[in-house]
This record gives structure tokens, C-alpha cells and sequence, in this order.
């Protein structure tokens, strides 16, 4: 007796459905966002770490427009991104930053974000976690997660991630006694 019906299934022929198609397509459309996500994330964050023993000091060039000095027992890391951008992780630190830079830096410290940084001026952080600020010249925008306040050349304050207390006036030899200027 013949079978009209073959029964080897590899003689079918494909089917193409919507839903095979669909899901194929949308298999292919997430490799494809995902390539392109690590394409465009996977360049990493490179950053420089400078940190000064007890009892010395440290002067770092980080760009022809941009300086610091470091006092003994601090530190603060650099990123290379486009602003750069300096943390003060301890201690005291001093800043000249020309007001002819191209790239001007964006200084944290904690959750504080110092902008309009051409001056020069230093960070003290305390252990508690409140920092004082000293602006030998210059202008600097403070930004606290209550407000903006403005620090001008001989002033000082004291700050925490939400005030600022202790605004008052001082001489260029308090904004930081511990750096010898060239």
C-alpha cells in the first residue's frame, strides 16, 4: 500500500510564521543594542590617585592651567573625563586653577560640588566630615544640597554636605599656611 504522506520529517518544508519571525527579529535587535551599549560605555573611567605620607608634601602639575599642592596626610583623586573632576578625599589641599584654563575642573568634596573654579584657594577636610573653604582669589560657587553660596577672595567658611556656617574674612596667610607659593 502506498503513503501519499512522506514520513521523514526533513522532507517539510519551512514554514515562516509571524512569530518566528518576531521573535528571531527581536533576538537580533537586543544584540544589537547591547554591542552598541558596550561600544559606547566601554571606554573606562581612568583616574589618578595622589596621596601624601604624615610629615610631607606633594605639588602636582595636573594640567599647564591647573595645579595643586597637598598638605601632609591628604589625598585626592583626578578623572580624566571631560570636565575633570578632583576629589578631596582627606586632609588639605590647595588649588591654582587659572582663570585662562580650558578645561576647568569640577572639586568635590563628599556630596559638595565647587563650580566657576578659576582661583586660587584650599580645602580643609575635617574627620568629622565638615570641610572649611579659604579663597585667597577668585569666586566660587558652592553648591550644598540646600542652596548655592558664593566664597570670594579673602573669605572663608566652614561647610557639610546641607550649610554653611562661620563665613567670615581673612588674611592670604590662612588660606594655607602650610604651602610655600613659588
Amino acid at each position: 500500500m502506498l503513503n501519499s504522506e512522506p514520513t521523514n520529517s526533513s522532507s517539510k518544508l519551512f514554514v515562516l510564521s509571524w512569530q518566528r519571525f518576531m521573535l528571531h527579529f527581536s533576538i537580533l535587535s537586543i544584540g544589537l543594542l547591547l554591542g552598541l551599549l558596550s561600544w559606547y560605555i566601554s571606554k573606562p573611567q581612568s583616574f589618578r590617585l595622589y596621596e601624601t605620607p604624615i610629615g610631607q608634601h606633594m605639588a602636582i602639575d595636573v594640567t599647564t592651567d591647573i595645579a595643586i599642592a597637598l598638605d601632609s596626610n591628604s589625598s585626592v583623586s583626578v578623572t580624566d573625563n571631560k570636565p575633570l573632576q578632583i576629589e578631596l578625599l582627606k586632609g588639605n589641599v590647595y588649588f591654582d586653577i587659572s582663570k585662562d584654563a580650558v578645561n576647568k575642573p569640577t572639586v568635590q568634596v563628599g556630596n559638595v560640588l565647587f563650580e566657576n573654579v578659576a582661583a586660587r584657594f584650599s580645602i580643609r577636610k575635617h574627620k568629622n566630615g565638615e570641610a572649611t573653604i579659604s579663597v585667597a582669589t577668585g569666586q566660587i560657587g558652592i553648591h550644598l544640597a540646600s542652596s548655592v553660596y558664593l566664597i570670594s577672595a579673602l573669605e572663608q567658611a566652614d561647610f557639610d554636605d546641607y550649610k554653611m556656617s562661620k563665613h567670615r574674612l581673612i588674611s592670604t596667610y590662612d588660606v594655607a599656611p602650610w604651602h610655600v607659593a613659588e
